[in-house]
Formats: structure tokens, sequence, C-alpha cells
């Protein structure tokens, strides 16, 4: 009786020979695509974000304001002179509280606006897969 020893690396060498490789190679081509698509979505989807967040205080000032410029105007003229005439440290607060401002607001915006994003995304890239075969 002969001593045969089958270890683990034998099996797996054994089994590579006697199935080919199952794997369809790699679509190249199909990645990048997918990679594009996605990374132009993701760009739209953060532009348009931050435009929303940007005109956001412009409406609510053109709103305030009965939507005459005149009126708004003089409300930004009025916040210039109070920035103007402010103490350092207080200048210094308000530019801090304006920025916190703007990463809540923008980040509570893409967080609401991320569900639909993703299935969008999702829509699209089944329309490519769909297309593709």
């Amino acid at each position: 009786m002969p001593l045969a020893t089958d270890t683990l690396a034998d099996r797996v060498a054994a089994s590579r020979r006697q199935e080919p490789n199952k794997r369809p190679p790699l679509d190249c081509r199909a990645l990048l695509q997918g990679t594009c698509l996605v990374l132009i979505e993701a760009a739209g989807f953060a532009a348009s974000s931050i435009l929303l967040v940007l005109g956001a205080p412009l409406f609510l000032f053109l709103f305030l304001a009965g939507w005459d410029l005149a009126l708004l105007f003089a409300q930004l003229g009025n916040l210039a002179d109070h920035y103007r005439d402010a103490e350092p440290l207080q200048r210094l607060a308000f530019g801090r509280d304006l920025k916190a401002g703007f990463l809540i607001a923008a980040g509570a915006l893409v967080l609401i606006r991320l569900p639909g994003f993703l299935r969008r995304l999702g829509r699209k890239l089944d329309e490519k897969g769909d297309r593709d075969d």
C-alpha cells in the first residue's frame, strides 16, 4: 500500500487542472464606461447640491425683501456695515458660524437627496448593462 498524502495545495492545483477558469475575462471597456458614468453622475449631484445650498439664502433674502432688489441690496449693505464695524474676534466668529452653517446645510441636503440619487444611478447602470447584452 503506497503512502499518498493529499495536501490542500495539491487539491487546489488538481481542481484547477480539472476545471478551466469559469469566470469570464474582465471587460475593461465596460468597467471604464461604468466608472465614467458614476463619476459624471456624482459630479452632477455634488454640483447641484452646492448650488442649491448657495441659492437658498438668496431665495430667502429675496422672499424677505418682498422680491424687491433695492430692499435686498439695502439689507446686504446693512450686513456689510455691521461686519466692517465689528471687532476682529466677532468677525472670526461670524466667519466660523457661516462656514458651519454652510457645511450643515450642505450635509443635510446631501443626506436628503442621496437615496434618490442612488436609485437613479442604479437604474442608469442597469440600463447600460441591458444595452451591452
